[in-house]
């Protein structure tokens, strides 16, 4: 029997803290540039309210896209400095960071070859799949980060449903050396009961490195608050090898 189940029993499991991670690694803050935050004030809100959950910080990860958000490091870190600025003003006591959310498509190799990545922590790069189907340049991209030095992160692996329940593919990946990121809202349904269920067997095999908000307004911290009670949540926040904590 489980330390949850033994102590709470078959009772509602009281809310995790957030502030256990120390430091989100997936959210979109800067704004105007994605699809997260539009206003300079969206930005405050939503840092304001990752500060109350009790993150220290929050590397914030833009999407780059070569056919529809095309932003550069220099973009990112522009709207970063923006962010910074009206952080401190409003006297928010948590640190920003940035890096981005590369989709696998074609332009990425180029991008990395070209040296024109934003990573964070220790070499650490973030990257995602299109949500229509695997992409024929997966590998190739992921040797392209290696061979530069980098170190990738799947983002939300639980939410690409061409794998669900194709665990060569889960294993694949961690044979090549790619760590897994899952986002906080699946474990609630959010994103659909399949992927609420592959959330929850990812965390069960124990395969999951990084925990994110991929928060892009406030009703995704509105739903986090929800999601704090969750038995999947609670194992995974257990683990003592979350990287969240190193960074």
């Amino acid at each position: 029997m489980s330390l949850l189940k033994r102590i709470f029993g078959g009772k509602k499991l009281p809310p995790v803290n957030y502030g256990d991670l120390g430091t989100d690694v997936h959210s979109h803050f800067i704004p105007g540039i994605d699809d997260g935050a539009k206003t300079l004030e969206d930005s405050i809100n939503l840092i304001r309210g990752m500060a109350e959950f009790g993150y220290k910080k929050v590397i914030t990860t833009p999407h780059v896209m070569s056919d529809f958000y095309r932003n550069t490091p220099e973009i990112i870190l522009s709207g970063l400095e923006d962010v910074r600025k009206a952080v401190k003003e409003a006297g928010i006591d948590i640190e920003v960071e940035a890096a981005a959310e590369y989709n696998v498509d074609s332009d990425l190799e180029e991008k990395i070859y070209a040296n024109d990545i934003l990573s964070f922590g220790d070499n650490y790069v973030l990257f995602e799949l299109p949500f229509s189907g695997e992409p024929s340049n997966l590998n190739n991209c992921i040797f392209a980060f290696q061979t530069a030095g980098y170190k990738p992160i799947l983002a939300h692996v639980e939410r690409y449903n061409f794998w669900h329940g194709n665990w060569e593919k889960i294993e694949s990946m961690l044979d090549r050396g790619v760590r897994l990121q899952l986002n906080i809202n699946s474990l609630s349904g959010y994103y659909g009961p399949g992927v609420k269920r592959m959330g929850e067997e990812l965390v069960e095999k124990g395969v999951i490195t990084l925990l994110g908000s991929d928060c892009h307004h406030v009703g995704h911290q509105n739903l986090m608050r929800q999601t704090a009670t969750k038995k999947h949540l609670h194992k995974l926040m257990e683990q003592d090898n979350l990287l969240n904590r190193e960074l």
